[in-house]
């Protein structure tokens, strides 16, 4: 709608409001009024007329200007389009110009190609040619060294990769070893320090433990006192003992047998009570084997006690060092378990602190490892097993359950503690007098030992020395060479580990000896 007809339809609406006020006027206000109305009334007209007048002046006037400032922006916007469209035109120009010329260069580059492609295309032939030619000489030269070789091709090759085949396994097994023995001389050097450091500061004396008890009598008369009439009296120390008594022809001495350490310990003791009060009787021994019982346990718990305060250690549950004092009774390979574990844990608590780690739980560690010991005779399953559930029972850390039940290598280690309490608990029972070893046992070991060594092609000989802690291995020299001997070793090594339970360390030394030998007639 346009400014023209709004102000018609103005005009419209304000004469007929008029119209409406006229009537209005004309049949509701009196008669006398009817004058005044009528020129009010045109008053009104006339004002509306003028306003209306005025209202389509301007409506013109801004028509006017408006399609004027649309004129001019038309005319803008034209101008502005035929500037895009000349600089388009520019652009497209110059396009068609580098087409024109990347189209002659294509031209150019198509012809030397095609030129070159007829080039190649000769020079192949030529080397197809050539490669015929050479192919037949390879054929004539190749069946002429295989009749001169005596040799397929085929064979030549085998030949060929069996030579590179052992020279890189030479140079293969050259090279480890050489890397093997650095690693091992910076290892052995660390090794040698901290373990030489560990053993200075500590030195145990060598025990004499044995696994039977013998009890000395005053007279021969008391062998018949301690069996008592129809044999009552060590039928009763017997059977609250727990124990085997021999007595035999052995002059003033009685024997005490039994595989728990704590009852032949309890057996020895009230027997020497009942030799010294010389008063033998049912009544009398279960006297006496009470009172000996507290007693023990008394000095369990005490030397349980002592061995904590000597290492340092607190907090470790009262029925933990009980069973640490029960060591005191304990033998393995006639090595005593309580002096050996606190050897451990002193050595481990040297080692720890020589790296910078805590020596309290070093020494912790190495007095609990073989805590299973004390208890196995009682629990079922091996002593590192009874170590790990006494250890769990009596709430110890992880590091140190983990290193009672690795130090045997049963279990990765997952601590430095762990490699430590290994390395300690084989230096105390591999050092010279720590242990010794029932006589088939020893020799089943070195006939195994040896049988290992000998199994090996190109051994001829082989003997264990030095009590089993070596072995040396002889070879033949046409059959070995130096590099094969160093596999030798490592491969005897390997075996011996993972066959065979031998304590402490075995040294494997391979000697191949070439021996040239004349005889002058």
């Amino acid at each position: 709608m346009t400014d023209l007809e709004i102000t018609l339809l103005v005009i419209s609406v304000i004469l007929f409001l008029a119209f409406v006020g006229y009537i209005l006027a004309t049949f509701f206000l009196p008669i006398f009024k009817k004058k005044k109305a009528s020129k009010q009334a045109a008053r009104i007209i006339k004002d509306a007329e003028v306003k209306a007048d005025h209202i389509v002046k301007n409506a013109q006037i801004d028509g006017k200007q408006t399609v004027y400032e649309m004129k001019q922006e038309a005319e803008k916007e034209i101008r502005e389009k035929k500037r895009e469209l000349q600089s388009q035109e520019d652009k497209l120009f110059s396009r068609e110009q580098s087409i024109d010329r990347r189209d002659q260069a294509l031209l150019q580059k198509e012809n030397v190609l095609e030129e070159k492609n007829e080039q190649l295309a000769r020079r192949n032939k030529e080397v197809d040619k050539k490669e015929i030619t050479l192919q037949e000489k390879i054929d004539s030269i190749i069946s002429e060294l295989e009749k001169v070789a005596q040799m397929s091709l085929q064979e030549a090759r085998d030949e060929l990769f069996k030579r590179v085949e052992s020279k890189v396994s030479k140079e293969m097994t050259a090279y480890i070893k050489n890397r093997e023995d650095e690693a091992k001389e910076e290892a052995d050097n660390k090794a040698r320090e901290l373990l030489a450091e560990a053993m200075n500061k500590y030195a145990q004396e060598v025990t004499t433990e044995k696994t039977v008890s013998v009890v000395s009598l005053p007279n021969d008369e008391m062998k018949g006192r301690i069996i008592g009439r129809e044999g009552r009296n060590i039928r009763s120390l017997e059977q609250l003992l727990g124990v085997d008594l021999i007595i035999d022809d052995t002059p003033e001495v009685i024997t005490v047998s039994c595989f728990d350490p704590i009852r032949r310990e309890i057996a020895r003791r009230s027997l020497e009570y009942l030799i010294q009060d010389g008063r033998i009787q049912p009544g009398r021994i279960e006297e006496v084997v009470e009172k000996v019982k507290n007693e023990i346990q008394t000095l369990t718990r005490e030397a349980g006690q002592e061995a904590a305060f000597k290492l340092g250690l607190p907090r470790i549950n009262k029925e933990l060092l009980e069973y640490v004092g029960r060591m005191k009774f304990r033998t393995s390979y006639g090595q005593n378990t309580y002096q050996h574990s606190m050897e451990v844990a002193y050595l481990c608590g040297m080692m720890a602190s020589e790296l910078g780690l805590d020596p309290n739980i070093a020494r912790r560690c190495g007095l609990l490892h073989d805590i299973g010991k004390s208890a196995d005779f009682e629990l079922e399953g091996s002593h590192v097993e009874v170590g790990v559930r006494l250890a769990k029972k009596y709430g110890e850390p992880d590091v140190v359950i983990n290193a009672i039940e690795s130090h045997h290598g049963d279990v990765e280690p997952k601590s430095v503690y762990a490699v430590l309490t290994q390395a300690a608990d084989t230096l105390s029972a591999a050092r010279p007098g720590a242990r010794s070893e029932i006589l088939e046992n020893y020799v089943k070991r070195i006939e195994q030992l040896e049988e290992i060594c000998k199994s090996y092609d190109g051994v001829y000989q082989s003997y264990a020395m030095q009590s089993g802690r070596e072995v040396r291995v002889m070879v033949v020299p046409e059959k070995i060479d130096d590099l094969q001997a160093f596999k030798l070793a490592q491969d005897i090594r390997e075996r011996i580990e993972n066959e065979m339970t031998y304590p402490g360390q075995i040294k494997v030394s391979v000697i191949r000896e070439y021996r040239a030998v004349e005889t002058a007639k």
